[in-house]
């Protein structure tokens, strides 16, 4: 994106943004105090950089503002893994940019978490293994490159379920033997679910304007979810994996998280390269988010999902109710061929992350490769303080290689069966976009037990590399719930555009009460 179009989507949403209303308009929550009127919890990029454009704030202050935060609250969640030694010195130079009319973009001066499996020259990138907590990678993922180059302030990196939960057969979500358990900051007793776990709850928590998590099959929709935040994952190829602890090519992908959709989407923007789509750019987005009647006339899938439970389909039968009553059209579908994706995706990812982790260990100081991995932890007890097994790793190392015929037959079945379920669907009824559940209300965290995860709706998209997003749709007793959106192949803005209509409408933000337990119902 050049500059003009830049400062022309700046403008855009923050006018959209006022003529919307704040979706979450409102709600205090004691995270006020970075400048005159501000909530932390509320506010957008847009409306910061506003500040920052007429001299009011300042991206120092703003930084000092998280700073203070995680300091203060961040011992009750465990999300934030470090903070960078040169956060305030990058914000200082955003800062002189401002002054100087020389901005970089709106992310210019906005602070920024990453999960800690997403390389960093400057700071230790873990993946939540010991074995990695050496020295850092040589370089910065690209994604990390193009945040720096947008001015965008690195804040520090968060806790992750270790190896993005593909180690043991019974992980648990958000703990890692770098960070030790990550707390779901409604109730600290629940999963804050994974592996974007640490980047979830610090947006709960407001301990950062914007954070990045990453997705092979529901990482970055259900900490959204689950934590009562957005989270976008983009289309296949769209954001770079360059420097990324992977899983599988096929199905990775980084992807924002933020309080709103807008920020959402101006990160990805970001991340992107302004590519925000291929059928699409971010002055679309601003042009939708803009609109008081972004719904009507959008037809909308309910794929329901009862197995998540009777509390999660009364939320999406609310849901419902609410997108028509803004004129939206709501037809129930279901996308076929399920359990056939369900059937093959696990054996493609164990053949793919063994390829591929080799590939990433090998530019790193450590473990040369997955057997040494495996040696590493079955000699440091460290690893096994939650759980000792590391069955993946293990079924990884005996899985058939990627030049197999039998795997590249998985895999090409997997791709048609993903992008027909969803293609299929949605040209049967006309859709705009599918919805479902993004998650059950949390369970409580529990090591000899693990987690209670099985949540299919994600699966579609991740295996078809195309784009999902969830927004928070409602609660169940103190526990939040998303709504996921999908879309076909790169329609990423357009789903934006939709999602951003969908959280004005729902307004099903809350803060966090950080309470210690909860007797509402959850999976346990």
């Amino acid at each position: 994106m050049g500059k003009r179009s830049i400062a022309a989507l700046t403008a855009a949403l923050v006018a959209g943004s006022l003529l919307m209303g704040a979706p979450h308009a409102g709600a205090r929550t004691g995270a006020q105090g970075a400048g005159p009127g501000f909530d932390l919890d509320t506010v957008t990029i847009p409306e910061l950089q506003a500040r920052m454009a007429e001299g009011s704030l300042t991206s120092a202050s703003l930084t000092r503002t998280y700073l203070r935060r995680i300091e203060k609250v961040d011992p009750r969640i465990h999300a934030v893994l470090r903070t960078s030694p040169t956060a305030l010195r990058q914000a200082a130079a955003s800062d002189a940019r401002h002054r100087h009319g020389k901005t970089l973009g709106p992310l210019d001066g906005i602070p920024v978490l990453l999960k800690d499996n997403v390389d960093t020259r400057d700071m230790p990138t873990t993946a939540g293994s010991l074995a990695l907590a050496g020295s850092p990678p040589d370089a910065d993922a690209e994604l990390v490159t193009r945040l720096r180059r947008a001015g965008a302030v690195i804040l520090g990196k968060t806790n992750l379920s270790e190896w993005a939960n593909f180690r043991g057969a019974k992980p648990t979500s958000g703990w890692s033997a770098v960070g030790g358990q990550t707390n779901n900051p409604y109730v600290l007793d629940r999963n804050p679910c994974g592996s974007s776990a640490g980047s979830g709850a610090a947006l709960a928590a407001s301990l950062s304007q914007v954070a990045i998590g990453t997705e092979t099959d529901g990482s970055i929709v259900c900490p959204a979810g689950m934590n009562g935040v957005v989270g976008h994952k983009p289309s296949l190829g769209l954001v770079s994996q360059s420097g990324v602890v992977p899983i599988s090519a096929e199905q990775d992908t980084a992807g924002p998280m933020a309080r709103n959709v807008t920020d959402t989407a101006l990160t990805l923007s970001v991340l992107s390269g302004g590519r925000a789509g291929a059928r699409g750019d971010m002055k679309g987005f601003a042009d939708g988010a803009a609109r008081t009647d972004g719904l009507r006339g959008k037809r909308i899938g309910l794929w329901r999902l009862p197995s998540l439970g009777s509390d999660v389909d009364a939320v999406m039968t609310r849901t419902a109710r609410k997108l028509r009553a803004a004129g939206a059209t709501v037809v129930e579908v279901t996308p076929p061929y399920q359990d056939r994706l369900a059937e093959l995706e696990f054996p493609a990812l164990l053949s793919e992350f063994h390829r591929d982790i080799d590939a990433y260990l090998g530019t790193r100081t450590g473990p040369a490769d997955l057997a040494g991995l495996i040696e590493f932890n079955r000699s440091h007890p460290a690893e096994q303080t939650c759980f000792a097994g590391q069955e993946l790793f293990e079924q990884a190392l005996a899985a058939p290689p990627t030049t197999d015929p039998k795997y590249r037959a998985m895999r090409a079945e997997l791709k048609d069966l993903s992008r027909r379920s969803i293609d299929e669907t949605m040209a049967a009824h006309d859709l705009d976009a599918i919805a479902s559940p993004t998650n059950p209300p949390a369970w409580t965290t529990d090591c000899a037990r693990g987690d209670n995860d099985v949540i299919p709706s994600s699966t579609p998209a991740a295996v078809a590399g195309y784009p999902s997003l969830s927004v928070p749709a409602g609660s169940v007793g103190e526990l939040p719930v998303g709504v996921l959106l999908m879309a076909g192949d790169h329609q990423d803005t357009a789903l934006l555009s939709l999602g951003a209509a969908v959280e004005h409408r729902l307004n099903a933000w809350r803060a966090p009460r950080y309470l210690p337990t909860t007797d509402s119902p959850g999976h346990s």
